[in-house]
């Protein structure tokens, strides 16, 4: 089981403020349309549409956004039709990311993602030159409460899970790909509520960025790239050294 830096403390301070954010409803909306469209519009037969209905409720997004959604996936409201890319790409300091990308203009996205890489340090790689750097695995979490590390592992490999990591305040449960959403439902059928689940690219090693300048221009590129619109998540193989993690922000 690996443990938690400040770094990893800042980046979930970040998100709940990103949840906040007017963004925040786009890409959940997004993420219900693509489920919708890839594994059909009826939750109870959709795992996957069923876990981002449920973010986006627990995100308080109104019910005719979320039906709306499905029903873009769904094709029953015509119109555009968006598709899931992953673009790969090098940052400042050789730092590698996996950009995920939901978008209704396959060409635009590209575009906009190449020229915002190119105005901070960043370029655009070679398809697989930076995914082999990661795994893709199942990331589910859930509050720590009062769940103890030995208990939380027992839990997460009585479900079929791989691996726990202690997060600051949360538990962070690893499965495999094929088996993320059954393993939440078996937690659930335990009585374990998860605060999310979703598919990652986990960095296979990570670089520790030791200086500040560096840091500061690779969480900038990092930023960027999250902040645009059809970016869903972007995913990077970097941790920060705790020495300098305060004063990054």
């Amino acid at each position: 089981m690996a443990g938690h830096n400040k770094w990893s403390k800042i980046k979930r301070g970040k998100a709940v403020v990103d949840a906040k954010r007017g963004n925040a409803f786009s890409k959940l909306a997004k993420e219900i349309t693509i489920a919708a469209k890839n594994g059909g519009s009826n939750p109870d037969l959709n795992a996957r549409l069923r876990s981002a209905i449920l973010a986006a409720r627990n995100a308080n997004a109104p019910n005719d956004n979320i039906e709306r959604a499905i029903k873009k996936g769904s094709g029953e409201l015509g119109g555009t039709t968006i598709e899931e890319i992953t673009y790969e790409a090098y940052g400042p300091g050789g730092i590698a990311f996996m950009i995920e990308v939901v978008t209704d203009n396959r060409n635009r996205a590209a575009n906009d993602l190449r020229l915002l890489l190119a105005k901070n340090g960043g370029t655009f790689a070679e398809i697989g030159s930076v995914a082999y750097q990661f795994s893709r695995r199942g990331e589910i979490r859930l509050e720590k409460g009062g769940l103890t590390e030995d208990a939380a592992m027992e839990l997460a490999l009585d479900a079929g899970a791989e691996d726990v990591q202690d997060d600051g305040d949360d538990w962070i449960i690893y499965s495999t790909t094929d088996q993320l959403f059954q393993v939440v439902g078996a937690l659930r059928e335990k009585g374990v509520s998860t605060t999310s689940q979703k598919l990652i690219y986990q960095p296979n090693a990570s670089i520790t960025l030791t200086d500040l300048e560096v840091a500061k221009s690779v969480i900038k590129i990092y930023d960027l790239l999250d902040d645009y619109d059809d970016t869903q998540t972007v995913h990077s193989n970097f941790e920060i050294a705790d020495e300098i993690a305060d004063s990054l922000y």
